[in-house]
């Protein structure tokens, strides 16, 4: 047997294959789009997945206005952030958000997702986020992506 055949093979910045893809978040859950997406940008669907690499496909989330999420959610679901002043607690619930900026809707979720890390910084920069169904990158010719 050629023991050079069970080699672990780890990939790097000049051997990642990239692709564009779009994924349409009309009717979809937040939740499960979300964890599909983020599947996607941080390359685990690949053989060659390395866990220090930026491996991950770039992905655009078109219609993220038309986005749902389960029970009363939108209701219930609350973000938080803070001004670094004091008593500068600020929440705001889903459904404010989905009104005001319905792109950070999906991309607080996907970023959740994502390792809290420089790693994890950098991969995040392979997702964009749009209302509607028109997007500025078509020159990239992406797949339309099924989930």
């Amino acid at each position: 047997m050629d023991r050079l055949s069970y080699k672990t093979k780890s990939a790097n910045k000049a051997t990642v294959q990239k692709k564009w893809y779009v994924a349409d978040a009309e009717g979809k859950t937040l939740g499960r789009f979300a964890s599909e997406i983020a599947k996607i940008i941080r390359g685990k669907n690949k053989p060659d997945f390395t866990p220090h690499v930026d491996c991950g496909d770039n992905v655009i989330v078109i219609n993220a206005e038309k986005i749902t999420m389960t029970a009363n959610k939108m209701e219930t679901k609350v973000y938080i952030r803070h001004t670094s002043y004091p008593g500068g607690q600020r929440e705001t619930l889903a459904k404010e958000l989905l009104a005001k900026k319905p792109e950070a809707l999906v991309e607080k979720a996907v970023k959740g997702m994502l390792p809290k890390n420089k790693l994890g910084n950098k991969i995040f920069h392979n997702l964009f986020v749009y209302t509607g169904t028109e997007h500025p990158h078509g020159a990239q010719k992406p797949e339309t992506l099924e989930l």
